[in-house]
């Protein structure tokens, strides 16, 4: 679900009960769709979210936090300017479907009071977020939609407001008996609650679902004998929605935050169902995880795909440089066949393809065949392999080199990579980011609306079933803050011979066996190797650990290491508890 137009009312109701008459404080725009509002309404401070988020548009209250741009976007700065201090006049719903309003008195440059008007549409991809003025002239967007991205309906500071195309469907607010009734008898049967969706405003399927079952009989899909009947219970039943607000949270098998309900659904499991204080503060919880990591996959997706493309490149350099290490350790065939036919240049001649002759460097005096090109003379022939030869001495000199940095580049990039992929928190992914630039695979952010201010990040805490904490790196660059500030007798781990996560035991002396075991599965999870069974991980004392001069990121040698193998499994891993701040 859970924006459809069924629960924007409920929304929309409960934010003009809460905020009817309050005063805009502060206006932040952390996102380039998504605006924050602190509102000063019934001596208490309020902060309104309005997102217009392909994925997670929504109106309701917040106690989330957010981190801003170094310099706020356009609309941040124009609804400063034109907002701040304003009076809340009235928060609505258009027409039951997916539009939120807030009318507002404001006092403009002159000292006069006018209107102005914020308008949420929540629309999927064509979501989006417009300051109006008092003629409905469009002040400033979210998004911007010109003729060429939509020839029906263009968004531009300047043009007048006009709402998305009508598709003249019922307003549930509104919704007669008998109105609904003609409409539903033309359709002679079918499914019930998709009539109902395609034929009322803002119902989604759920909602429908929902809606069908509180007014047919049990099992009966299309009222057939009573049609009349259910859109009369409908119209008794829309008419009573603003009083059955109870929102709740359903969970889902793993806890999480399944949907959102503006009242129990009937049609839905009940005991999973957990009621909250407030529809703002259900929404909250229900987005708080998945509006974050929408996001954070949005941004860290170019990354990705840049060092996708480096580690292919440096994938392909290694199989070219392998392919020369190979050449070369037939260096002294090139030079034995080479000098075989130039000892033997009576007996061959052009168009041969191959050749047995006595091979010199062995004492037992034996034979050597030798492929020839039919194309060139015996002495091009000889020629050839002498090049080959030169070739492959000169390759055997820098191939190995070569090799040996290409291999320590692709495990640098191996790392960086599946640190990406593993960012739960944008301060990692700026971490991540800073790196890349300052070793040239990526290029610095120059503009100031794209620059965030963000704290370093913290590793994830664990305590074992021993009550000893347990810190894992969350990348490279929090590994290497990990192990170097880390006491020199606590145990530090990691998964063997492929890239992962520092792991540090608070604890010196002895370790339990248990917390060993819990630290050593954590080490595993993540790791390259999370998905593999017995995976090797080394643990040793932390005075052990060092940094060499130079060394990317993450990147340690140790001694005095031992090896325990762990099979990674979410069920065990689940079982750790985490320490939260």
């Amino acid at each position: 679900m859970p924006m459809d137009g069924l629960t924007v009312g409920f929304a929309v109701r409960e934010l003009d009960r809460m905020l009817k008459g309050g005063r805009i404080d502060r206006i932040t725009q952390p996102e380039r769709d998504a605006v924050v509002m602190v509102i000063r309404a019934g001596n208490e401070n309020h902060r309104l979210l309005l997102c217009a988020s392909p994925n997670n548009a929504r109106c309701h209250l917040t106690n989330m936090t957010f981190s801003n741009p170094l310099e706020p976007p356009a609309l941040c700065m124009l609804m400063r300017k034109q907002l701040t201090g304003a009076r809340i006049n009235e928060i609505r719903q258009e027409e039951g479907d997916r539009i939120a309003c807030i009318d507002m008195d404001a006092v403009n440059e002159m000292g006069d009071h006018v209107l102005r008007r914020l308008v949420l549409e929540i629309m999927g991809r064509h979501s989006n977020l417009m300051l109006l003025d008092e003629n409905g002239r469009i002040l400033e967007a979210a998004r911007h939609v010109n003729a060429e991205m939509s020839r029906v309906r263009q968004i531009q500071p300047g043009m007048v407001y006009q709402a998305p195309p009508s598709q003249h469907r019922l307003d549930p607010g509104s919704l007669q008996a008998e109105e609904l009734f003609s409409r539903l008898q033309a359709r002679e049967g079918g499914s019930f609650s998709r009539a109902l969706s395609e034929e009322i405003a803002g119902l989604s399927r759920v909602s429908a679902e929902e809606l069908a079952m509180r007014v047919l009989e049990r099992g009966e899909t299309w009222p057939a004998q009573s049609l009349r009947a259910a859109c009369e219970k409908l119209e008794d039943l829309f008419r009573r929605l603003p009083e059955m607000a109870a929102p709740c949270i359903l969970r889902g098998e793993d806890g999480e935050a399944e949907d959102v309900f503006p009242f129990p659904y009937l049609s839905r499991d009940t005991s999973r169902e957990e009621p909250c204080r407030t529809l703002s503060a259900a929404l909250d919880r229900y987005y708080a995880s998945r509006d974050a990591k929408d996001r954070l996959n949005q941004k860290s997706a170019s990354m990705i795909r840049t060092l996708k493309g480096h580690v292919d490149r440096c994938s392909r350099k290694l199989a070219m440089q392998e392919e020369e290490l190979a050449s070369a350790e037939r260096m002294e065939e090139y030079r034995r066949a080479g000098e075989a036919i130039h000892a033997n240049l009576y007996q061959l001649k052009k168009g041969m393809t191959e050749a047995v002759l006595p091979d010199w460097n062995d004492p037992a005096g034996g034979s050597i065949t030798i492929a020839l090109d039919n194309r060139l003379t015996p002495v091009q022939n000889a020629q050839r392999y002498f090049k080959k030869y030169q070739k492959a001495r000169s390759a055997r000199e820098t191939a190995a080199v070569q090799r040996d940095k290409t291999l320590e580049e692709l495990d640098y990039l191996e790392n960086m990579l599946m640190d990406a992929e593993n960012c739960a928190a944008e301060s990692e992914l700026e971490e991540i980011r800073q790196e890349l630039v300052r070793t040239g695979y990526m290029k610095r952010v120059t503009n100031r609306k794209q620059q965030r201010q963000l704290p370093a990040s913290k590793p994830y805490r664990y305590r074992s079933s021993d009550g000893i904490e347990i810190d894992v790196g969350r990348n490279s660059i929090q590994n290497d803050r990990l192990t170097l500030t880390a006491d020199g007798n606590e145990t530090w781990l990691h998964a063997k011979d492929m890239p992962g996560s520092h792991v540090i035991i608070r604890a010196q002396g002895e370790i339990p066996l248990a917390t060993l075991r819990q630290a050593a599965l954590l080490a595993a999870w993540y790791s390259k190797g999370k998905n593999s069974s017995s995976v090797p991980v080394d643990y040793t004392l932390r005075k052990y650990v060092k940094k060499p001069s130079g060394a990317a990121p993450g990147k340690v040698i140790y001694t005095h290491q031992k090896t325990a193998y762990v099979t990674p499994g979410e069920d065990e891993f689940r079982k750790i508890e985490v320490i939260t701040e």
